[in-house]
């Protein structure tokens, strides 16, 4: 996670970018933002920085795996070789955006784009360009003394605690299409992902972050979708199974293939299965995991909240279902009707 306490904020251009579909305009500043005032300065670094609290990265990549191709990254490799370049640049990276926003539900906004120097990562020290555009104008209130008398008047701006879409590119591995994180909270339609996959070209980058996020995204698509099909598993059996799944990776420092297989799926039936599910779905999502990496633990964190452990009756009952499996079994009575039953020594 990037250490953003001693960071500066060295340049800031803004320009106004318009849906070209729609017909509307954009608007290209002929300077960059006078930044003399203090306070300005520090609700402006908070404003872009706050929302970077992960540890979640990208490569810039392009149509044919070739980053040197991707305009963004030209850009970025023109203002980190010469700060003198950054307005023109800012100007590049505006007239880019404008000609991607094709789709017509695509939002106009004002564009900003900034250079950071002292950002902490890790042991290092290192600059960031970030491209920062606001699309959502919300009201304030402003009361102003005028005599003995006040004058309440209300207007549209920017919330400064909320960033709608964002990227920050660290001047760092240069030589696999730099390091970046993004931010984009406004809209997660389809429309919305020009901004990741259009105007930035991502990819994500070849770590233990992504490594431990794609495996624990392949084990429960595997157990929630194709196991109660393929193999007749009921709810509590999957649910067991996730467990199982999320305690491994909280508990071990480095994945293994092989040692996953043995202690988390067990069953040779299932550990054939999965095989086949997780060769299907790698190529389907072009997903590229080593058999052995070291797991991340805010990877961790971040997928076993959709690892659900609740086990959902009729809309009666939910039961939690976070231990041993075989205190609960499921059966059918001389009427019909579906049960569990569920073995415990103490009530709380």
């Amino acid at each position: 996670m990037p250490d953003f306490s001693s960071c500066n904020i060295n340049i800031v251009s803004v320009h106004h970018v318009g849906n070209k579909t729609n017909e509307e305009e954009l608007v290209i500043s002929k300077s960059p933002l006078e930044l003399s005032d203090v306070r300005l300065r520090q609700i402006m670094t908070k404003f872009f920085t706050q929302p970077f609290t992960g540890n979640e990265y990208y490569n810039f990549t392009f149509s044919n795996e070739d980053f040197h191709l991707n305009p963004i990254y030209n850009f970025a490799i023109q203002i980190f070789d010469d700060q003198a370049s950054f307005h023109q640049n800012s100007v590049n990276i505006a007239k880019h955006l404008f000609e991607v926003s094709v789709h017509p539900q695509i939002k106009s906004g004002d564009l900003f784009v900034v250079y950071f120097t002292q950002i902490q990562i890790g042991a290092e020290t290192t600059e960031a360009i970030g491209i920062f555009k606001s699309e959502n104008k919300h009201p304030f209130l402003k009361v102003t003394a005028i005599s003995d008398d006040f004058q309440l008047n209300c207007h549209d701006g920017i919330n400064v605690d909320k960033m709608d879409k964002g990227c920050l590119i660290l001047n760092q591995k240069r030589d696999h299409g730099f390091k970046i994180s993004i931010v984009d909270k406004s809209n997660k339609s389809v429309e919305a992902q020009y901004w990741r996959d259009d105007f930035l070209q991502l990819r994500p980058c070849s770590d233990d972050f992504h490594f431990t996020k794609d495996f624990m995204s392949i084990t429960k698509n595997f157990v929630t979708k194709f196991l109660p099909e393929d193999l007749g598993k009921d709810r509590a059996e999957q649910i067991d199974l996730l467990n199982r799944s999320a305690e491994y990776f909280k508990t071990q420092e480095q994945f293994n293939i092989n040692e996953f297989e043995n202690s988390v799926l067990q069953d040779k039936v299932i550990i054939e299965s999965f095989r086949a599910f997780d060769e299907s779905f790698r190529e389907e999502k072009n997903i590229n995991v080593p058999d052995i990496f070291g797991i991340n633990p805010s990877a961790v964190k971040k997928q076993v909240k959709v690892f659900k452990s609740v086990l959902k009756l009729d809309r009666n009952f939910h039961i939690y279902i976070h231990g041993n499996r075989e205190l609960i079994e499921r059966g059918v009575d001389e009427n019909g009707r579906k049960y569990y039953k569920i073995f415990y020594d103490n009530e709380e």
